[in-house]
């Protein structure tokens, strides 16, 4: 299993960035597929599960700005994030369980700033 992830940058305040996570490894189109960050010094959080129905969920913080999408053909999930706010820095990592197993990439930093 691998996840690789992309997109991340430097954006001003309200700001909109998509960021990528190209999958392999596993049957992509069968699982579901989760979005995550970190902020300096602080736990990693849950931003968003897309479900292999395309059915998406998001945390609270996110909700209303926030996208997620996936294509199968591709074995890519997408995060699109509008109105970004300064509290949405963070290293943005792609996530997913196989096999009873949790697999992450390796992070796409997102910093958010005037």
């Amino acid at each position: 299993v691998e996840l690789v992830e992309s997109g991340g940058g430097l954006v001003q305040p309200g700001r909109s960035l998509e960021l990528s996570c190209k999958a392999s490894g596993f049957a992509f189109s069968r699982v579901s597929m989760g979005w995550a960050r970190q902020a300096p010094g602080k736990g990693r959080e849950w931003v968003s599960t897309i479900y292999h129905d395309h059915l998406a969920t998001y945390a609270g913080t996110v909700k209303g700005r926030f996208t997620t999408s996936r294509d199968n053909t591709k074995k890519t999930v997408y995060l699109r994030m509008d109105n970004l706010k300064p509290e949405d820095t963070a290293m943005y990592f792609c996530t997913t369980n196989v096999t009873l197993s949790t697999y992450w990439g390796q992070g796409t930093q997102v910093t958010v700033s005037p």
